[in-house]
């Protein structure tokens, strides 16, 4: 046998055991670019659920006002004091708040019913992608975990007083989350996420 068909022999066999030992991986770039790109659509809101204003809220009970403050505060509503008789009880003090000029430009309106929104403040973002099954890097699902966090808050919603009216406004490291990736034509697709911030019309 001459030295160049040995030589071919030697470069097959060093081609086999590197196809051997070559460990299955997956893109999690690709991964993380889907779920930042499904998150980017959910909005993070203040208020769990669509509220309407006006709003009037008892003076004597802090759990009413507290948060109207804090925004009245920030520029975002105003507020005004009224008198609200009361049958046979005499009145009671009461704010009225209402959107200011700058909050209707902030104001996430809810579609599906006239008059309700939400203050919303940001999207989460994919830090890390920590793991997925199948261990295999040809499989066309995956479950996938990640770290999030929501992105920069913006200056309306950073006061000291928003952060304690809205603690949910200090959430601002990393957590974990999950979502189901499934292999498109057009990449990966993200049938869920977990936690996932709803939409700004639906609150969070």
């Amino acid at each position: 046998m001459d030295k160049r068909a040995i030589f071919f022999l030697i470069l097959g066999g060093v081609v086999a055991v590197g196809s051997g030992c070559k460990k299955n991986e997956v893109d999690k770039g690709a991964f993380k670019s889907a779920i930042n790109n499904y998150l980017s659509a959910k909005q993070s809101c203040l208020w769990a659920v669509p509220i309407k204003f006006p709003v009037q809220a008892d003076t004597s009970k802090d759990e009413q006002t507290k948060e109207f403050d804090a925004l009245t505060d920030a520029g975002m509503l105003t507020r005004s004091s009224a008198e609200k008789k009361r049958f046979l009880v005499g009145s009671k003090q009461v704010n009225n708040y209402d959107l200011s000029d700058q909050g209707r430009a902030k104001w996430t309106a809810d579609a599906s019913q006239p008059g309700y929104g939400n203050f919303c403040y940001g999207h989460a973002e994919v830090t890390s992608i920590d793991g997925y099954t199948p261990a295999t890097d040809d499989a066309t699902q995956y479950a996938v975990t990640y770290h999030y966090e929501t992105n920069s808050l913006p200056a309306w919603a950073s006061s000291a007083e928003m952060k304690t009216a809205f603690p949910k406004l200090n959430d601002a490291a990393p957590q974990t989350g999950s979502a189901n990736l499934t292999k498109s034509s057009d990449g990966w697709i993200v049938q869920n996420a977990q936690p996932a911030a709803p939409s700004g019309a639906t609150g969070n």
